[in-house]
């Protein structure tokens, strides 16, 4: 007997240049329904400027083709990008969804904000924690999640149908793979994290959260399994001895991401921003000499 054929849910992918992100919406164009992943909240961090362009433009799409929004999905808390998932949910009425390992993301930099205690570190601010497993719908199409720790704690990979958002774990095969030296960060589970997602069927699309092009070659959304097999520099003929010494080394050299203290306190707040002081204006926190390395 043949295997049953995967569906394969139409995916539209948004790139914000400025933070290399991208957005995706998937949808089940018979249904009606749809989930957003991962949305960019705009945001210039000189004049500390809020915008909500790249966000409009998934509200436009999804208006356009009369998509019901069932899900706001986040394959983690960025550190390298606000989301936009608490002003979409606003509009759309949709939940917003996140992993479980959100709380320990939470904890950890609800100490270095010095959050107080109208913050709960719980994972409150979200409409569904999931977990390893966990299954949900978006029209006809069933959508499966996997853990996918080892860039943060929350870190999860979406499966519906043929296709795989696997967040910050695998990037284009000529950018290798995600760092782990934030807070929760653990180079021995993103190996464990980037072979579940190599297991998966090989005609699975890869959808990437991010790609860093420069001036070389166009952004690219997806990959594929066997291209990251065979030529994922970080990945071939590397055991997990090797990968772990070539992504510390490698982590050792790269910047503190240019956005991670403002978008940190967003991300783990389901998307919100801070709460307004008495006198009506919002504030991010800015802990010195906490990200980093010495100058």
């Amino acid at each position: 007997m043949h295997p049953t054929p995967r569906p394969s849910p139409l995916v539209e992918a948004f790139f914000d240049k400025d933070t290399g992100t991208f957005s995706y919406v998937v949808y089940d164009e018979l249904a009606g329904s749809a989930a957003i992943i991962d949305p960019v909240l705009d945001y210039e961090p000189a004049g500390a400027r809020l915008g909500t362009a790249s966000a409009d433009a998934l509200l436009a799409f999804v208006r356009e083709r009369e998509l019901k929004v069932a899900w706001i999905l986040e394959t983690h808390a960025h550190a390298d990008h606000l989301s936009a998932a608490g002003y979409l949910a606003d509009i759309l009425h949709a939940p917003v969804a996140i992993g479980r390992g959100i709380v320990q993301v939470q904890e950890r930099f609800k100490a270095l904000f010095g959050l107080g205690e109208d913050f709960i570190a719980d994972g409150r601010q979200f409409d569904r924690l999931f977990v390893d497993g966990d299954r949900f719908h978006i029209g006809t199409l069933e959508a499966r999640v996997i853990a996918t720790p080892g860039h943060t704690d929350d870190s999860l990979t979406y499966v519906i149908g043929d296709a795989a958002f696997i967040g910050d774990t695998l990037f284009a095969t000529d950018t290798g793979t995600a760092r782990t030296d934030f807070p929760g960060g653990d180079a021995h589970r993103l190996y464990a994290s980037i072979q579940k997602i190599l297991a998966l069927p090989e005609d699975t699309r890869l959808f990437l959260c991010h790609d860093y092009p420069g001036d070389r070659r166009d952004a690219l959304p997806q990959t594929r399994i066997d291209e990251q097999k065979a030529g994922n520099p970080h990945l071939v003929g590397i055991d997990e001895a090797g990968f772990v010494q070539t992504r510390q080394q490698r982590d050792a050299t790269l910047p503190v991401p240019r956005l991670i203290l403002p978008a940190l306190q967003v991300n783990i707040r389901g998307g919100r921003l801070p709460e307004p002081d008495a006198n009506g204006i919002r504030y991010f926190r800015l802990p010195l000499d906490q990200m980093g390395g010495t100058r």
